[in-house]
């Protein structure tokens, strides 16, 4: 059992590859810098734990020439441990390069997290306008300054920076801020009216808005998070530097685990429909409560998502993502697109590699995901020549955004090389519209003046939730919090079942580079009242392509492989609309259109193009009973129901092609 619980522990206590990269050498930290421990106070009277690690040659001399620091701070809900004055870490900041460069470093607990004051909120709701604390200029006033103050990221980012700036001496007055994942959420929820002396900002895998990344998908839920609740759902009720969610809620999942073996796609079928997991496993976890009482895109969901309020930015803003991450694709694409939208102005860039959830932080040597190569040092290409640029240039130098870095860095993916864009997606892209034709070709016809099948014809597949399309042929996967690999694994076990529909082109004669947002616009029907939609964009390799040298598994043969290039599902009862569900009307000719998330991706010369649709996907996202209920978290196993569905030949792929 402790292997187990250690692992979990391990990935969300804050130790995760996401916020700790690969360590360093230990002393470096204990022999440069000095720590210190703090209470901050906000405006509402809550304290915040925050450690602060101080250059020591800042610290060797009282002399108004000595030398001095930005700050670089991360916020986070996965504790700033170690613990302790005398306890240091192995690294500090986003990278070794930027902790040689020398910062302020700033590492917060935020409100009801670890060693913090308050109640947790997921995903805090952003408060506009919120009153500025006594003494304090640049946060816009209250409308009305009689209200009760409401706390939000964004005034507790600022209540900190203006302590920091009041309380920690040689101090240059310029704040970076930083993070991955959920304290990429915290990043970017800094920037509304933000303190003026935040200059710049890198939102790292944000999480944007729970109903489209992390939790759901489109509104389906992504079931394999399953595991992370215990987490995200459990108030502690005073500051405490020790796991209060593990003893109770972990271990049942654990004894579950080992009594069910490492199958997670048996075990978590086993589960029955949804409503079972509130009683055998979250009677009292207060956030799954909330994921069963708001099925729909309600206020509840949109109040929480940050990207409505990324307007008027003042920080510059550096948005940092990967293709194959399983997480947070959506979160990074939609805040740099949000900002560029509604901050036309402000110095806003993207950064899109080869990764998944946050594997940027670390060097690995190799740069692999699942059992694709894309070549050595990747990370610290990234971390040197882009990330330290950035932040040393608007923190330590001009910063007049002359940075020589351009609006878009991204890495193609096919072609494996980095590449540069001056606005993203490209103007100069042109669209290609792919058709779904019967007998699986992938037919190619330009959108604008190209005339579309008929729609007459159609291809079906029975769709079976009691028997769901797995998500992964690794089963060693499926147990863990988050999924992974599968983002670009071999498709090749799901195009041979016979409810997974395979469409693809012939062998490409030259190279075909599709760079931007992918639209799926389906024509569908079904036998049943509801349905999920997947989509999936896959490379299919040569019968002569070689093996390289590094494949992680050995059983593995790269000849013929169908490399998962982009996918999403869209559930089908949100296709008119997030808020208010619809039944599907049986047998009834429907649209179904939803997008991808955006690709660069280079198919070359002899590969092919390979579109799969599918509606189950398990235990990916939970299974759609196919019957319509108000709410499929309290859905029963009658509900689950076999059904024939029907994609016909006038649905398309849009994609956007760059010469």
């Amino acid at each position: 059992m402790r292997p187990l619980l250690y692992l979990f522990c391990l990935l969300w206590s804050g130790l995760s590859l996401a916020q700790n990269p690969a360590p360093v050498a230990s002393t470096y930290v204990r022999d440069n810098y000095q720590k210190y421990e703090y209470k901050i106070p906000m405006r509402d009277g809550t304290k915040l734990h925050t450690a602060v690690y101080v250059p020591k040659d800042a610290l060797a001399t009282n002399r108004s020439d000595g030398p001095k620091y930005p700050f670089m701070m991360q916020r986070t809900c996965y504790s700033v441990a170690p613990y302790g004055v005398d306890k240091y870490p192995q690294q500090l900041g986003p990278s070794g390069t930027l902790m040689r460069d020398k910062y302020i470093f700033v590492y917060q607990d935020v409100r009801g997290r670890w060693m913090s004051e308050g109640t947790w909120t997921n995903m805090t709701p952003n408060v506009p306008d919120a009153p500025a604390p006594v003494a304090t200029k640049g946060r816009k006033a209250a409308k009305t300054p009689a209200a009760p103050f409401t706390p939000d990221e964004s005034s507790d980012t600022y209540d900190t920076i203006e302590w920091l700036l009041k309380n920690i001496p040689n101090n240059t007055g310029r704040v970076g801020q930083w993070g991955i994942s959920y304290p990429g959420f915290y990043t970017a929820a800094s920037l509304p009216d933000a303190h003026p002396a935040l200059k710049a900002a890198s939102p790292q895998a944000p999480v944007s808005d729970f109903f489209f990344d992390d939790f759901h998908h489109n509104g389906a839920f992504i079931q394999a998070y399953l595991f992370t609740y215990p987490v995200f759902g459990v108030q502690h009720p005073t500051p405490t530097s020790e796991s209060w969610y593990d003893k109770q809620y972990i271990l049942e999942f654990v004894k579950a685990m080992q009594t069910g073996g490492r199958d997670g796609y048996s075990f978590q079928l086993g589960i029955g429909p949804l409503k079972n997991v509130t009683s055998k496993y979250y009677p009292d976890n207060f956030y799954w409560k909330e994921t069963v009482e708001h099925p729909n895109y309600d206020e509840f969901w949109q109040k929480r998502s940050i990207l409505p309020h990324l307007k008027g930015i003042k920080p510059a803003v550096m948005t940092v993502g990967g293709w194959f991450d399983a997480e947070d694709l959506y979160g990074p694409l939609n805040v740099y697109k949000t900002i560029e939208k509604n901050s036309p102005g402000a110095y806003n860039t993207l950064v899109m590699g080869p990764f998944g959830h946050g594997r940027w932080s670390r060097e690995t040597g190799r740069t692999l995901h699942s059992n694709i190569y894309f070549g050595d040092s990747i990370a610290t290409f990234y971390q040197r020549n882009i990330e330290a640029r950035f932040f040393n240039h608007f923190l330590k130098g001009a910063g007049d955004g002359k940075t020589d870095l351009p609006e878009a860095y991204l890495f193609d993916t096919g072609r494996k090389e980095w590449k540069t864009f001056d606005k993203w997606p490209s103007p100069a892209a042109q669209t290609l519209s792919y058709s779904l034709m019967p007998g699986g070709a992938l037919a190619t016809n330009r959108v604008m003046g190209s005339t579309n099948p008929s729609g007459n014809d159609f291809t079906e597949f029975v769709s079976d939730p009691n028997k769901p399309v797995p998500y992964t042929e690794d089963n060693t996967t499926t147990m863990s919090f988050t999924p992974f690999n599968y983002m670009s694994e071999d498709q090749r076990f799901a195009s041979r079942r016979p409810d997974v529909l395979t469409f693809q082109t012939d062998v490409l004669t030259e190279d075909l580079t599709l760079g931007g947002e992918i639209m799926a616009k389906l024509k569908v029907s079904t036998t049943g009242t509801d349905a999920d939609w997947v989509v999936k964009l896959i490379d299919v390799y040569p019968d002569n392509e070689p093996n390289h040298p590094y494949l992680p598994n050995k059983n593995i043969i790269l000849s013929g492989y169908q490399q998962m290039v982009r996918s999403e599902v869209m559930r089908g009862r949100f296709r008119n609309s997030f808020e208010k569900p619809e039944p599907f009307k049986p047998g009834e000719i429907t649209d179904v259109n939803f997008r991808l998330q955006d690709v660069l991706h280079t198919f070359k010369k002899g590969h092919r193009v390979m579109i799969q649709v599918q509606s189950t996907w398990f235990p990916l996202i939970d299974r759609n009973p196919q019957t319509f209920v108000p709410n499929i978290f309290l859905a029963d196993e009658k509900d689950f129901q076999k059904q024939t569905h029907r994609v016909y030949s006038n649905s398309t792929i849009e994609v956007q092609v760059l010469k």
